[in-house]
């Protein structure tokens, strides 16, 4: 019994022993909960199609086990008796130990929601997986700026003016590289947003084509003509865009003109040989036909249909049958076509 008596740095040995066992008995406590908690979500998340389950898993995996034990080694110090500057010490180092694994979980969290996210683009957008790389960056220094501040905080420090020294140099940074914040955040808002994607066929302006990528600071489009198009991503939020590729169907209007000396009662039939000429196509939805008005040198019809598809190809398909079968159905009718004429007369 007196061996027990024996003190090693102001604590006897049955103290150290206490604390061992402390520590040793967190610790296993600490990575069993870990596991089966992990084990369970496991299960859970294989079940169901719910995603909080699966960023819970991963966040888990994140708990590293060197921060566990020295969880596991402060909890098995308030045994002992120690000097006040080392059990300060120790304070600081599970403190720090603490948010450490708050911001890993936190980071584990973020990477499993962009990470499915991302896995979403890639069948959607595929070059928009690259822009997501800069939304991930983005996400994780701000949370890991927050866990900082608050652990500088927790540790005593006055964080006042550090973060009024963060915010002017932040406007710094901000004012020099402003162009290129702007097209940043322009790419998330492409990519969050979705005003267009990979193959969409757009028109900006007088420029027109499909999306070929998105990046961080440009678009490109592939011109009809060939030619790729480079956009600033800001330019292109800030212009008005036509999107084709959103199209559910195609709205197409026409007119033709015949002469004036087309008598009445075939003008009357024109409307039906339109409507005939466009329902006998596939694919479409007939809308009206009508005589218009009196132009100048013609009367007008105008016909509006729309097609089952956004394909321009098959619309110029559908077009053209219905441009025959009217030409055709004109020449048994000798009914004819109006083009631009003048007629002048001589007085004397």
């Amino acid at each position: 019994m007196e061996s027990l008596d024996i003190t090693v740095l102001g604590n006897s040995l049955t103290a150290w022993a206490s604390a061992v066992a402390a520590a040793l008995l967190s610790y296993g406590i600490m990575v069993l909960i870990r596991d089966k908690v992990m084990e369970r979500f496991s299960k859970l998340a294989a079940r169901t199609s719910t995603r909080w389950d699966e960023s819970l898993v991963a966040a888990l995996r994140q708990t590293k086990s060197l921060l566990l034990v020295i969880v596991s080694l402060y909890l098995g110090s308030r045994f002992l008796e120690l000097p006040a500057g080392f059990a300060r010490f120790a304070a600081l180092t599970v403190t720090i130990a603490l948010f450490i694994q708050v911001g890993l979980w936190g980071s584990g969290i973020l990477t499993e929601g962009l990470q499915r996210y991302r896995e979403q683009l890639r069948s959607e957008n595929p070059a928009a997986v690259t822009s997501m790389g800069a939304v991930s960056f983005v996400a994780k220094l701000v949370l890991w700026s927050v866990i900082l501040l608050l652990l500088l905080d927790n540790l005593g420090v006055d964080i006042t003016a550090l973060v009024a020294g963060l915010g002017v140099g932040g406007i710094a940074v901000a004012l020099a590289v402003q162009n290129i914040l702007s097209d940043l955040f322009a790419a998330l808002t492409i990519v969050l947003d979705k005003p267009f994607a990979v193959g969409d066929f757009i028109i900006v302006g007088d420029l027109i084509g499909s999306v070929e990528s998105v990046g961080i600071k440009t678009t490109r489009v592939r011109s009809l003509s060939g030619e790729q198009l480079v956009f600033s991503n800001s330019d292109l939020l800030s212009s008005r865009l036509r999107n084709y590729g959103r199209m559910a169907e195609r709205r197409v209007a026409f007119k033709i003109g015949v002469t004036y000396d087309t008598p009445r009662d075939k003008l009357k039939a024109i409307p039906g040989i339109l409507k005939e000429a466009v329902e006998a196509q596939e694919d479409l939805r007939f809308d009206r036909a009508h005589f218009q008005a009196y132009g100048d040198f013609s009367l007008d019809f105008e016909t509006v249909y729309y097609v089952h598809t956004p394909d321009y190809n098959r619309y110029m398909d559908v077009q053209q049958e219905i441009n025959l079968a009217i030409h055709e159905r004109f020449e048994e009718l000798d009914i004819q076509f109006a083009f631009p004429t003048q007629t002048l007369h001589l007085v004397r």
